[in-house]
């Protein structure tokens, strides 16, 4: 799953690591990588703390933990629990981790530390999907403060919002051309961009109903982008 282009990118960065017996810690920001709930390691019975600065493992006998089920997706991700995020760092961060815990590096190891492996890397993969995209990182941020938008719901959305929506659907519908589609790609990629400076400044003004709003229309847009690459198909 690691090979090829993938694998040549970790090796140039040097994040491919020689065997997975051989895993060390990531000095770059090793203590942000404590996390495991467990009190005691499942293998040697020893204290799970992370005392050397690597939660995911057992500081005594390396063993992999399971996940923590208490950790959200930002604090797995070492991001301020905020709407704004570095992408670049993100992405360095999901790397980083990939190279700790992918099944790949497990094949050797036991049945319960492969299966851990296997948790935490589709851990890994859901909290970077989501914080990578504004309205999902919008939403799961919203579910974090116990607001959620419930699919299918118009909430609170003005008519001429939705009458704007209607308009588009409609130019998509009658778009027959490479043009008519790339007007309809811009306008949708501005509405989107502007929703989501709205969405950043209500959620640094802990304005959670202003932010729910912009989101809901955000989510408008994204099922407009979702309809213009099934156009682009069928073109």
């Amino acid at each position: 799953m690691w090979g090829g282009r993938t694998g040549a990118l970790l090796r140039v960065c040097g994040l491919w690591p020689a065997g997975a017996l051989g895993r060390r810690p990531l000095s770059c920001d090793a203590a942000s990588l404590a996390g495991s709930g467990s009190s005691q390691c499942w293998n040697c019975g020893g204290p799970g703390g992370p005392t050397r600065g690597d939660g995911f493992f057992c500081p005594q006998c390396r063993a992999l933990q399971p996940p923590d089920p208490t950790r959200d997706y930002f604090s797995l991700m070492d991001c301020n629990r905020a709407f704004r995020v570095d992408t670049a760092k993100l992405q360095t961060r999901y790397q980083q981790l990939q190279r700790l815990v992918h099944p790949d590096f497990f094949s050797q190891r036991s049945q319960t530390e492969k299966d851990f492996s296997e948790k935490h890397s589709t851990l890994v993969n859901d909290a970077y999907k989501t914080l990578l995209a504004p309205l999902s990182r919008g939403l799961y941020l919203l579910k974090l403060h116990g607001v959620e938008i419930p699919e299918g719901t118009d909430y609170k959305m003005d008519r001429q919002f939705l009458m704007e929506i209607m308009e588009i659907n409609e130019k998509l519908a009658e778009a027959q051309s490479e043009a008519a589609m790339k007007e309809i790609e811009s306008i949708v990629r501005a509405k989107q961009k502007e929703m989501t400076d709205y969405v950043s400044r209500a959620f640094e003004q802990d304005d959670l109903e202003k932010a729910k709003e912009m989101l809901t229309k955000m989510r408008y847009f994204s099922n407009v982008e979702e309809k213009i690459k099934l156009k682009k198909i069928s073109l």
